[in-house]
């Protein structure tokens, strides 16, 4: 299992949770089949480049060991600011395989998230391509489709993921810095977790903000500190995929 220790160059500033702005629409119009058993077939298992003619096209990996008519998890993995879809990729692909979780890693267009920058925009409309053309080839599973997230990652999992709670049932933030304000929509359940030494993004000015926030807003949160920095321990990213509640 990666952890992210020696990637965290470029992760976004320290901000207050409740004083940041975004605009533009964050809102997904992409959905699972309604007839999910036409799309059964031998899930191919391995790790693929969508081609969405991007600089950084998403990544989707399939684990080993699916049948052919199984309704499938999903979730969206969402690197951290100055990374790429491999790193989003690698947050949760040990314990995916182990679960038989289907991961969707995009990239953000610039340096982070758009959101994370001010403005809800390509980001949204990148993840959405990305999701419609996932769903017209696998057989999703309606009630099991999460969004996740490392650092600005987390963030903007927390933003867009309460945004979309009709289709995003789990949110799970690593070490977030705040949320991404826009509507919302659904009640989906949030997994946070974040280390007590955390110096990029120190957990008193972040999470312990946004969970107690979220708890007031009436989500159920589930929430973990852990004795360490800035990263995403194995057994941090292992809790997380046994909490979704998929197997």
């Amino acid at each position: 299992m990666l952890a992210l220790g020696g990637l965290l160059a470029g992760c976004g500033p320290v901000a207050d949770p409740r004083g940041r702005r975004a605009t533009g629409r964050a809102v997904l119009s992409a959905r699972p089949s309604a007839d999910p058993a036409a799309l059964a077939q031998d899930p191919v298992p391995g790790t693929s480049t969508m081609d969405l003619g991007l600089p950084r096209d998403p990544l989707l990996h399939v684990p080993a060991g699916l049948r052919a008519g199984q309704l499938l998890p999903l979730l969206v993995s969402l690197h951290g600011a100055g990374q790429d879809p491999g790193a989003g990729l690698g947050l949760l692909r040990s314990s995916a395989d182990e679960f038989g979780l289907v991961l969707l890693a995009p990239g953000s267009e610039g340096p982070t998230w758009d959101a994370v920058g001010g403005t809800y925009g390509p980001d949204v409309a990148t993840i959405d391509t990305a999701l419609r053309q996932v769903f017209a080839t696998l057989p999703v599973d309606a009630r099991r489709v999460g969004i996740a997230g490392f650092s600005d990652g987390a963030s903007y999992a927390l933003g867009l993921g309460l945004a979309n709670g009709e289709l995003f049932s789990r949110i799970v933030a690593f070490s977030p810095g705040y949320v991404p304000p826009a509507s919302r929509a659904g009640s989906p359940a949030v997994f946070v977790s974040h280390g007590e030494q955390d110096r990029v993004l120190p957990i008193d000015r972040t999470s312990r903000e946004i969970v107690p926030s979220l708890r007031e807003d009436g989500y159920d949160v589930t929430y973990r500190e852990f004795p360490g920095p800035h990263t995403v321990p194995p057994e941090q990213a292992r809790a997380a995929v046994e909490w979704l509640g998929w197997t």
